[in-house]
């Protein structure tokens, strides 16, 4: 949308100033291409504003009713698409204030009495930022529950697990995609504990020392569903700690599902053929025939960069600034909203990517084969006979050594073979150099036996 200045128009502040601001300058310095979308909760907070002026006395019963029938009208307006923004009023606190002003008259001019635009936007950040915590709640518990949908049905499936990218162990696909439900749980917990340092209301704090108005900010804060108001007024409107900690913890969640992105990329690539993914969320070539591209979780590590960087931009925003409010603040929405956006859009279509995954069991199993992946076990096997474990260390680095000249596993050793390099093997030995063995053997809480894994499954979806 393109907003045209009209130099006519008359500027709430203008009072003060000779002359009027340069086009040029008006531009640079307007917010309203991108707070507008704070316009309905910054209407919630000016009704519950409005509401607590009329119950101290401030404003009239009748202005109060024109100001909420006035503002009934305006948020139609907003959600039909049908409201004029204009870059006249700079921001969407005077573009509402303008309009419902032309609509009721005196009784919106009154309507700023005991604010200001400091503790207001303040307010108003918090609001959104408050129910797109709630939604990336949901949305991460939808992903969890994906997750757990998938695990269900492989717990019985063998995968090689990894160190450093190599073969490291056999754990079951069930259990590798549990950690990811680990990971997100914490995530959920990070956003409930910004959500509630950040439930304060900062209206009344006015510009920066309070107002002398006889306001009653609990009653605001108990009308917009704070758990309180922020106790210094310089700290209410200045600080946006808040906003980035939301962001922190959103390159969390984004640093998390590029983890498994790239996992998925791994898995999908015909070296592994573990899994395959829905086309609808893949891309050919428009020039070799063949391809199917991951482009849905390729962008998931390119956009974790881009929330990561939006962290920065706010950390580096507000490192210089002395108390109290600075104009520099108004660039703390643009990577506020856009880390919303690419959140929320994120674990909505990941969600349904994981609900579109092809797993291909054999591939996993064959894998898990290769690598020398039960070499801990032999290990923990001669321990458990008696040989202290550095002792069965180098023994078992001494029979995969053999083993890998003669190309094969440890499994297809003969006990005579096996036995060179520890006289404590018998033939049960070759139960627990079997996968099978192996994971049943990891047989406690937080273990890849399926036993456990099918426990933490049962734990989980009980705390959704």
């Amino acid at each position: 949308m393109t907003m045209q200045p009209k130099k006519t128009l008359k500027k709430t502040w203008s009072g003060r100033f000779s002359e009027p601001v340069a086009e040029l300058v008006q531009r640079y310095t307007a917010s309203i291409g991108f707070d507008q979308r704070l316009g309905l909760v910054d209407i919630q907070g000016s009704l519950a504003h409005a509401q607590m002026l009329q119950a101290c006395g401030i404003i009239a019963a009748q202005d109060l009713s024109d100001i909420q029938r006035g503002m009934a009208q305006i948020e139609q307006e907003i959600i039909n698409g049908e409201f004029n923004w204009s870059l006249d009023f700079e921001d969407v606190h005077l573009n509402i204030e303008q309009r419902l002003t032309a609509l009721v008259g005196d009784a919106g001019k009154r309507l700023h009495t005991g604010r200001s635009r400091n503790d207001q936007v303040a307010t108003d950040v918090r609001l959104y930022l408050r129910h797109a915590i709630d939604e990336s709640c949901e949305l991460i518990k939808a992903m969890q529950t994906a997750l757990l949908d998938l695990a269900a049905q492989h717990t019985h499936t063998i995968m090689p697990g990894y160190t450093h990218l190599q073969v490291a162990q056999p754990v079951s696909f069930a259990h590798h995609l549990m950690a990811y439900f680990e990971m997100l749980k914490r995530d959920a917990e990070r956003l409930a504990d910004a959500r509630h340092r950040m439930n304060r209301l900062p209206l009344g704090a006015a510009a920066l020392a309070g107002t002398s108005y006889p306001i009653k900010r609990e009653m605001v804060a108990e009308l917009l569903g704070f758990d309180g108001v922020c106790k210094n007024s310089l700290d209410a409107v200045s600080d946006r700690d808040f906003a980035i900690e939301f962001t922190a913890a959103a390159a969390l969640i984004m640093t998390h599902l590029s983890r498994l992105s790239e996992e998925l990329i791994l898995w999908m690539n015909p070296r592994f053929g573990f899994i395959d993914l829905a086309d609808r969320f893949c891309t050919g070539s428009s020039i070799m025939p063949q391809k199917k591209n991951p482009d849905v979780p390729e962008l998931v590590r390119g956009k974790t960069g881009r929330v990561n960087g939006n962290l920065v931009a706010l950390l580096t925003l507000m490192k210089g600034q002395p108390l109290a409010y600075n104009k520099d603040n108004q660039e703390d929405k643009e990577p506020l909203f856009d880390t919303v956006d690419t959140l929320t859009q994120t674990l909505r279509i990941y969600a349904d990517m994981i609900g579109g995954i092809t797993v291909k069991p054999e591939a996993m199993r064959s894998a898990a084969l290769q690598g020398y992946a039960t070499a801990t076990d032999l290990a923990d096997y001669l321990v458990k006979k008696g040989l202290p474990f550095r002792d069965a260390h180098e023994a078992v680095a001494r029979a995969v050594s053999f083993a890998e000249q003669r190309h094969c596993d440890l499994s297809d050793l003969k006990l005579e073979e096996l036995k060179q390099f520890s006289s404590l093997v018998e033939q049960d030995i070759y139960a627990v150099l079997t996968l099978e063995g192996s994971l049943a053997s990891r047989n406690h809480v937080g273990g890849t036996a399926p036993q456990q894994v099918e426990a933490a499954i049962a734990r989980a979806r009980k705390s959704l």
